[in-house]
């Protein structure tokens, strides 16, 4: 049987919350705002302001400026976790299955529920009259076979609407939708896509996945899928999840170093010796954090949420690098390197369709027995011979973390 994936949104659901516990704000335009007075940002605006172009981020006094009848209520966190986990408690009547995915989303897996409620229509219609009659607020529900096409159709039909996305209808649909429309591809992925001529679903899917591999790593190849509309990624339950924020080493140098390969051949050491670890807790992350420290102490850490859950050390170093890349000043003599992966959840095994993957997991597998038979590192990457790179590793100022 085909998987069948609900993602729901709530529909403006700060500004909905505020107007169901202040009736005297329903039927108004509310601008649910953070920050410090009208310095702050637009967090979410109820449907009777957005015609005036209240958007999500922009600055409040432009907001006012755009609405300037609008109701300004400040953002009441508590208040909001209160009704979400309220609502996210509902989902769990219908299915085990629920990732919850920020404080107004959600992610069910109803493949197995069918039999008990006879169609995944009749779900949909329940789940959406229980969160109106217990909290007076709506929902956006989108249905497809993978996360990824259930993510999509809930934004055709708001607010309060439901649609649903198959495969069949992906090449209708792939040459209208902008690849920025896709979950994970943010402003700046938009932008270095653009430069390959990639702006729809349909030119990703067209991409030479060796090329896309080539320029951005493992998350080129779930990019790849993306385009044809694949997500075999699962939806994962809240006992998924590890108590552990994160996983990571560092390493302070004795002498600062510039020489970029060494600084590779570090990041590598480092990135192995992360996705070791996960590996022995058959844990996988899906964040990738680099931290640098400068001679005079400056610290900069930048991270990357990636599209697939990782434990395998280079596609750790692969993601490293790029990040690396981004912020590091050439010359500039560095102090510490540090790696580490979030995100994480266990007992996870989530294939990229790709023939590879059998066989790299076959491999990483052997490569651990051997290592923990004979010591750390006796199988390593070629890219970490030499005596240089182990005079750095072996002669830190302070022990690795």
């Amino acid at each position: 049987m085909k998987r069948i994936v609900l993602h729901i949104d709530m529909n403006a659901f700060f500004a909905s919350v505020e107007q169901q516990a202040n009736p005297t704000l329903k039927g108004k335009p509310v601008i649910v705002g953070t920050g410090i007075g009208l310095r702050g940002v637009v967090s979410t605006s109820s449907y009777e302001a957005r015609p005036y172009g209240v958007k999500s981020g922009i600055p409040l006094r432009e907001a006012l400026k755009l609405c300037p009848h609008a109701i300004l209520v400040p953002v009441d966190p508590s208040k909001y976790e209160f009704v979400s986990k309220k609502i996210m408690n509902i989902f769990f009547k219908y299915t085990p299955l629920v990732e919850v995915f920020s404080v107004d989303e959600a992610y069910l897996d109803v493949t197995g529920s069918l039999r008990l409620f006879s169609s995944v229509d009749n779900i949909i219609t329940k789940i959406k009259e229980d969160i109106k009659r217990e909290f007076g607020v709506t929902c956006s529900v989108g249905m497809g076979p993978n996360k990824l096409l259930a993510k999509l159709a809930s934004s055709l039909d708001k607010p309060d609407g439901f649609a649903r996305i198959m495969e069949e209808d992906v090449p209708h649909l792939s040459a209208k939708l902008e690849v920025s429309e896709l979950c994970g591809i943010g402003p700046g992925l938009t932008k270095s896509l653009g430069k390959f001529n990639i702006t729809t679903m349909k030119d990703l899917a067209e991409c030479d996945v060796e090329i896309l591999a080539d320029r951005y790593g493992i998350i080129g190849r779930k990019l790849h899928l993306m385009g044809l509309g694949k997500d075999p990624s699962p939806v994962l339950p809240y006992f998924h999840y590890e108590d552990a924020k994160s996983m990571g080493h560092s390493i302070t140098f004795g002498e600062d170093i510039s020489d970029l390969m060494k600084i590779k051949r570090i990041l590598l050491w480092l990135s192995e010796r992360v996705g070791r670890r996960l590996r022995k807790v058959k844990m996988r992350g899906k964040k990738v954090t680099i931290g640098i420290r400068y001679s005079d102490f400056t610290t900069i850490s930048k991270g990357r949420s990636i599209l697939q859950y990782i434990n395998d050390g280079y596609q750790i170093y692969k993601c490293g690098l790029e990040i690396m890349r981004s912020f590091l000043e050439p010359e500039r003599d560095v102090r510490l390197v540090a790696v580490s992966v979030s995100r994480l959840v266990k007992g996870i095994y989530e294939p990229d369709l790709f023939e590879d993957f059998e066989k790299r997991e076959r491999l990483l597998s052997a490569v651990d027995k051997i290592n923990d038979r004979f010591g750390e590192f006796t199988v390593k990457r070629a890219l970490l011979l030499g005596k240089h790179i182990r005079k750095i590793i072996f002669n830190p100022l302070r022990p690795v973390k």
